[in-house]
Formats: structure tokens, C-alpha cells, sequence
């Protein structure tokens, strides 16, 4: 991969487009400008509706002054691609175009790929100068689309991490990318079809999961406390002065409160996708009560200490506990109605979605 590089697509709306890699990005950004290419919003840099293959041909030449090679890609300008895409799939779905000139960029991008597939094998491994994202900010859903590497035509698309549930690459409940092909209506009905419903099974069991690993942890710790507090001793048999057993007691209250905002995040989703009346327990509709009671009672706790209202430690601790012992009462009722409840399907796509649809309004940069 040369140190400077431009890749020059075609874009429906702007025509001739230009993206810079390498790790002497900046010198592609001259020859560029030199040239009488504008950058755009989006980090894209489009030849003005006046240009001519002239001005191709002299950028290639500037280029050359400037040590950065020029290569035409055979692709359409991934931005359109990710516009269609996004105008046919169900919801409210927002496009927006990622560059990683440097190489660096794309690894920071490596942990919050969560996809056990061929898409963060990809990143990882082959170099990716853009992608798209496609985001459906009212579900939480974020997608990124790339071209597939060593192939003429065909993309991937796979999942970012969820908001709250940081995974990254083969995290074992993640779900595996799929490769869409380059027509927008087939690529729309297989995400909608195959990935979504296997993503929102995957965030379905990494959010339950989550919930019990820190209702396990809270619970352990709670054992050890328990423990010194009959004893009056450390767990090396030190003895145990008041001070410091309210001390213990102040610092595990706290780390609790700490990890039961894992609950406070996901246990909403997941308590209202329970079914207990066409479970095998059907008796426990009362205890999924009491936790979502609980719950509500910590999210107005978490509401007033955002909004900046003083609440001391002493009343938060106080408040917080009830909600974290319902939950360490009952957790595990909740984990069995949880797992094998299913997450809400998005609505389908319509058998008749467009081939070709309308032109998209540009995206927005969401690149460095």
C-alpha cells in the first residue's frame, strides 16, 4: 500500500469523488486541492460541476509530484450504495460515510466491531480505507458496510457494539456479518430477513447475560459481607472494629449501586419482551412485578443524580438497596423468563421494495 493514495469513484449526485489513504495522507490532500478538488462536509472530495478529464489527468500528474498514486475504483461511491440501502430497509435508517485515511484510524475501530464473521475478521486483517455506517437511532442500531475485500462487487455489513454491551470481535454472542450483494432490493431483504432478526437475537442474549453476570457478582460480594458481618472478622480472621465494618459495608453498597446500572440499562428491554403467562411458570408474573417496581425506583434515583440534584451517598444508599435486593431476591425468575422469551421483530420489508430507488441527500462526515 503505497504512503499516499487517492481512490477516485463515481457518485450518482457529485460525479467524480476522491478519498484519501495512507499514512502521508496529507500529501494526497495537496495534490487534491492543487488540482481543483473541494472537500466536502463529509470528508469526500468532489471535482467542481465544471471539471473536465483534464482535470483528472493533471491530478494524476500532480499526484505523482507529491508521491501519492491515483486508483480508479470499479465501485460506485460506497455512499450512494449506503444511501439506498438505508431508504429501502424498514424504520428510519441514517447513512453516513467513515474514512480512515490513516491506518491507524481503522484500528480504533477494531474493538467496537461486534460481528464473528467474515466483517471483523476484515477489519482486523485487510485494509479498509471507508465504510458506511447505517444507523436506526430508534432501535440503537448501528451497522457498518464495507466493500468486500478481494471481490469485484459484493459488500459486508455487520454490527458496532450496542450501546452498553462492548463486546467487540469474537465476543461469543455476537452476531456473524453477512455479504450483501451490489443490487439495493436484494441487499434491503437479506438484512431484513437474515441479519436483523439474528442481531436482535444477539443483543437479546448478550443484554440477559450481562444481567447475570453482575447479578453474580453483586451477589458474591454480598455473601462476603454477609459473611464478615456475623463473623466480626476479615476473611483472614482479622478482627473487625465498627468503623471498619461500616466502611465495608459503604464500599460494597457502592460497588453494587455501581454494577446494578447494568440492570437499570437493559433490564427494561428484556422485562417487557417476558411472556410469563405462556411460560412454564406462568406464577412468575408476580415476582417480574416487583422487578420492574424495583427498576423504576433506580431509574428515578439515576434521573435525580443526572439532572445534578444533590443526592448524598448516604440516602443513595439507602435507596438503592431495596431495588438491588429485589433483584438479588428474584434475579434468577427473571433469567429463565428472559431466555426464552424472543426480542420484538422489526416490520418486514414490503415483497415489492424498489430496485432502484430516488436519490439520497448526501450523508453526513462521521469520519476523523
Amino acid at each position: 500500500m503505497a504512503e499516499a493514495q487517492i481512490i477516485l469513484s463515481h457518485s450518482r449526485e457529485s460525479g467524480i469523488v476522491a478519498i484519501v489513504s495512507g499514512e502521508r495522507y496529507p500529501w494526497a490532500h495537496t495534490a487534491l486541492a492543487e488540482s481543483g478538488f473541494q472537500r466536502g462536509d463529509d470528508g469526500v472530495w468532489h471535482l467542481p460541476a465544471d471539471g473536465t478529464q483534464t482535470s483528472v489527468v493533471d491530478l494524476v500528474t500532480c499526484a505523482k509530484r507529491h508521491r501519492t498514486n491515483v486508483h480508479t475504483s470499479s465501485r460506485r461511491f460506497i455512499g450512494d450504495a449506503a444511501h439506498d440501502l438505508a431508504r429501502l430497509l424498514p424504520g428510519q435508517w441514517h447513512a453516513s460515510i467513515e474514512i480512515y485515511s490513516h491506518p491507524a484510524w481503522q484500528e480504533d475501530l477494531v474493538p467496537w466491531i461486534w460481528d464473528s464473521g467474515e466483517l471483523g475478521r476484515a477489519v482486523r486483517s485487510e485494509r479498509i480505507p471507508y465504510a458506511a455506517l447505517l444507523t436506526d437511532a430508534a432501535q440503537g442500531t448501528t451497522l457498518l458496510l464495507i466493500e468486500r475485500p478481494g471481490h469485484q462487487l459484493h459488500y459486508l455489513v455487520g454490527a458496532i457494539s450496542p450501546e452498553g454491551l462492548e463486546g467487540g470481535y469474537g465476543d461469543p454472542h455476537a452476531p456473524r456479518s453477512i455479504v450483501l450483494p451490489p443490487f439495493p432490493g436484494r441487499a434491503a431483504q437479506a438484512l431484513t430477513d437474515r441479519y436483523l432478526p439474528a442481531y436482535e437475537q444477539a443483543v437479546h442474549a448478550r443484554q440477559t447475560e450481562a444481567i447475570a453476570a453482575v447479578l453474580g457478582d453483586i451477589r458474591a460480594e454480598h455473601d462476603t459481607w454477609q459473611t464478615m458481618n456475623a463473623s466480626g472478622r476479615y476473611s483472614d480472621a482479622t478482627p473487625l472494629s465498627a468503623a471498619a465494618l461500616g466502611a465495608a459495608t459503604e464500599l460494597f453498597l457502592d460497588h453494587a449501586w455501581r454494577r446494578f446500572l447494568t440492570v437499570v440499562d437493559h433490564a427494561p428491554t428484556l422485562l417487557d419482551q417476558c411472556r410469563p403467562a405462556s411460560s412454564p411458570w406462568p406464577d412468575d408474573a408476580a415476582a417480574l412485578s416487583r422487578l420492574a417496581d424495583a427498576v423504576i425506583d433506580a431509574e428515578t434515583l439515576v434521573d435525580e443524580i443526572v439532572q445534578g440534584g444533590s443526592v448524598p451517598d448516604h440516602e443513595r444508599r439507602a435507596r438503592a438497596w431495596p431495588a438491588i435486593e429485589t433483584w438479588l431476591a428474584d434475579g434468577e425468575t427473571f433469567l429463565r423468563q428472559a431466555r426464552i422469551s424472543a426480542p420484538h421483530r422489526r416490520p418486514a420489508l414490503p415483497v415489492t421494495a424498489p430496485a432502484r430507488p430516488l436519490p439520497a441527500a448526501r450523508p453526513a462526515h462521521r469520519g476523523p
